[in-house]
């Protein structure tokens, strides 16, 4: 009976070898995000995935729709986007109910204050909402219509996405190839009636329940950011970057051209005094000084000179 443990054992290491070369083979790019997890988990490398039968639902490039038969992609779509507004504390309002209505949530939001160019003090937000991706184009459009006029108010927008067809095809493969192991590990156990036996099969089986946790929640985390787009907003008042205007003049291009003109040259004369302080005036003063007094001296002793060959005479003495 005792050979027949461990001949029983025997056949499961080498079982569990020959899937992890399988397995191993069978994924030419490991899934980083994973990877971390399961290393973050305690490192959990000691029992690979037995199974190396792929999920029916599962194909290399792509998940399976079981309604349609049709290859469907996983893409996480995200957002962001700069809006110029009349009162931005109320479009942060309209912002985080278009997201309940939209089925969504709001991820988090902020206000502030900041300052016109005239010193008037305006309200500023940011806010991130998730909405559902078949929903996220015409979140942006009724977020673009808080401004009045898109074109002109809206300053920023970027829509990125990110394919993860294939790692969530490989997740859903090892989570198959996990719960397989799993189950004969469970049959085993069942079966064992030694006490080693029993803690051998029980501490593999503790680690393969583990992995399957980590790869459950990367799972679902790629099936919550599929499903629901990020969108970012920053909220500003149009009053920050309001033009001047005089009787409908708006002088904004001389004006600005002066201000610049301004800012040139007052650049300009400040870098001319730090050059003045720092390099110019240790030169004049290290070689400048000695100069002088050369050049004194030198006067002084010409002048002498003449005044021995002029042979003039001395000057009386003033009572």
């Amino acid at each position: 009976m005792k050979k027949k443990r461990l001949l029983l054992l025997s056949v499961l290491c080498v079982f569990v070898l020959a899937s992890c070369a399988s397995v191993q083979s069978a994924t030419s790019m490991p899934d980083s995000r994973t990877t971390n997890a399961v290393k973050s988990s305690g490192e959990l490398q000691a029992f690979a995935p037995v199974p190396t039968a792929a999920p029916a639902a599962a194909s290399s490039s792509g998940v399976t729709d079981a309604t349609t038969g049709t290859i469907k992609q996983i893409v996480i779509q995200n957002a962001s986007l700069t809006i110029l507004v009349d009162d931005p504390t109320k479009s942060l309002a309209d912002i985080m109910k278009m997201a309940a209505d939209e089925g969504g949530f709001t991820v988090n939001s902020n206000t502030s204050q900041t300052y016109t160019t005239s010193g008037a003090q305006v309200p500023v937000a940011s806010v991130t909402i998730r909405v559902p991706s078949d929903q996220l184009n015409s979140t942006l459009d009724q977020i673009r219509a808080l401004t009045g006029d898109p074109a002109k108010f809206v300053t920023d927008q970027s829509v990125s996405g990110q394919d993860i067809t294939q790692e969530y095809t490989d997740l859903q493969s090892r989570l198959t190839n996990l719960q397989q192991a799993a189950d004969e590990l469970t049959k085993m156990y069942d079966k064992a009636t030694k006490t080693e036996d029993i803690l051998a099969i029980y501490n593999q089986k503790m680690q393969l329940t583990e992995q399957i946790a980590v790869i459950k929640g990367q799972i679902q985390y790629d099936e919550q950011a599929s499903s629901k787009s990020a969108i970012s907003v920053q909220i500003n008042a149009k009053a920050t970057s309001q033009p001047i205007t005089v009787a409908g003049w708006q002088p904004t291009g001389i004006a600005r051209q002066a201000i610049q003109a301004l800012l040139d040259f007052l650049k300009g004369f400040v870098n001319f005094l730090i050059w003045l302080v720092i390099l110019v005036l240790p030169i004049l003063i290290v070689i400048g000084a000695p100069l002088y007094f050369l050049i004194r001296w030198l006067v002084r002793r010409r002048k002498a000179k003449i005044a021995r060959q002029n042979q003039l005479p001395p000057l009386p003495n003033e009572k």
